[in-house]
């Protein structure tokens, strides 16, 4: 099950703010609703840039992607972008498998460095 959580504050790492959802667990048919309502309702009240932190997002089906790509446009006609922020890397796969990743900004995580 997806737990979106909406943190309309400065976001940690980007101390100017953009506002952030964070989603956990599988953004599937079942969750896309919830997720889309609380998505539409941070565009509609807010300014700026719109973060999806996908870091807890185990993984996302074909209505997930639709769900992205619909904000991702929304996001644009407003002047306005959709951020995918640290997606797992099974997300990754599917963003590129999709080429996605193309279209949608994403912020992966950097690799660490190892001497």
């Amino acid at each position: 099950m997806l737990a979106p959580t909406h943190n309309a504050g400065p976001d940690r790492q980007h101390p100017a703010g953009p506002n952030v959802v964070r989603l956990a667990g599988f953004l599937d048919v079942r969750s896309v609703g919830d997720v889309r309502q609380t998505l539409n309702e941070l565009i509609d009240n807010s300014d700026g840039d719109v973060v999806v932190d996908l870091g807890e997002v185990d993984a996302v089906d074909a209505t997930g992607l639709g769900l992205l790509v619909a904000t991702h446009r929304r996001t644009q006609i407003l002047g306005r972008q959709l951020v995918l922020r640290h997606p797992v890397p099974a997300v990754v796969r599917i963003l590129a498998v999709t080429r996605l990743h193309r279209v949608l900004h994403v912020e992966r995580t950097p690799l660490p460095i190892s001497a």
